[in-house]
């Protein structure tokens, strides 16, 4: 009989969260949280801005009032996110005009993992590292408000992927793979960033910037943490990964209970 101890005693309390979990899910819990992945950099990406509540103009014929994951995205966000330096705060980091409902460090990175509301895109499953550790619902993007690291000379900010661009959606094999972005746009861009991104990084469009995806246990405390109903800093029930522990140790219990 296979021996499954419990990993450390100071994870079971993780056991209480939500009262106990049904067969299904705790089936579909197996894959182990706790193992660690090493996410590789991308490095010299080229950085566009762009922001929440932004109009089409010039080649760019997409608004930015709704997202690829949250039709109404100005409005749940709190207004417009005006990238006007002086209607923004130089120390907050957000607009002058009203404190965000969402984190104002927001990036968008081009894949969208779903297909519509209803189906994943078929290589999802696949090519997202921590797809199958959320062991998401069909058409439950599992790629909204996951956590980057962006460096920026000798300055790192932490921000969440909010949206798909620049320019296009499907391109996995950069967002999770070694290739380069294949948009050819505005210099070859590969990521669009807040203008608090920008603030903080002392940016401006088209400057190159590395980034690399990170754990939210990774990422420290900093202007990114304070505001945002979609911000585990702020609400703490928001944390996949801590989700994803929970529910794998019920599994264990299970499965221990089951062999006793």
């Amino acid at each position: 009989m296979m021996c499954l101890r419990i990993v450390h005693l100071a994870l079971i309390p993780l056991l209480a969260f939500s009262g106990m979990a049904t067969a299904q899910s705790l089936s579909s819990a197996s894959h182990n949280p706790f193992k660690k992945h090493k996410y590789p950099w991308k490095m010299n990406i080229t950085a566009t801005i762009f922001w929440v509540g932004e109009s089409p103009s010039g080649r760019n014929k997409t608004h930015n009032y709704s997202s690829s994951w949250d039709t109404h995205w100005a409005k749940n966000f709190g207004g417009f996110d005006n990238p006007d330096p002086k209607a923004r705060h130089k120390t907050q980091f957000r607009p002058k005009a009203f404190k965000p409902r969402q984190n104002p460090f927001y990036i968008a990175l081009p894949y969208n993992d779903r297909i519509d509301w209803r189906k994943h895109k078929p290589e999802a499953k696949r090519v997202i590292p921590w797809f199958k550790k959320y062991n998401p619902k069909p058409g439950k993007t599992v790629c909204k408000g996951r956590w980057l690291q962006i460096v920026f000379g000798k300055k790192v900010c932490y921000a969440q992927w909010e949206d798909c661009g620049p320019w296009t959606t499907d391109d996995w094999r950069y967002v999770f793979g070694n290739r380069r972005p294949k948009n050819k746009h505005n210099k070859g861009a590969g990521i669009d960033i807040s203008p608090a991104v920008r603030d903080y990084l002392g940016m401006k469009s088209g400057d190159k910037l590395h980034w690399r995806f990170v754990d939210f246990e990774d990422v420290p405390k900093g202007p990114w943490a304070r505001y945002g109903d979609n911000n585990p800093f702020v609400h703490p029930e928001l944390d996949r990964d801590l989700l994803a522990k929970r529910r794998y140790m019920q599994y264990l219990q299970k499965r221990r209970d089951d062999n006793s």
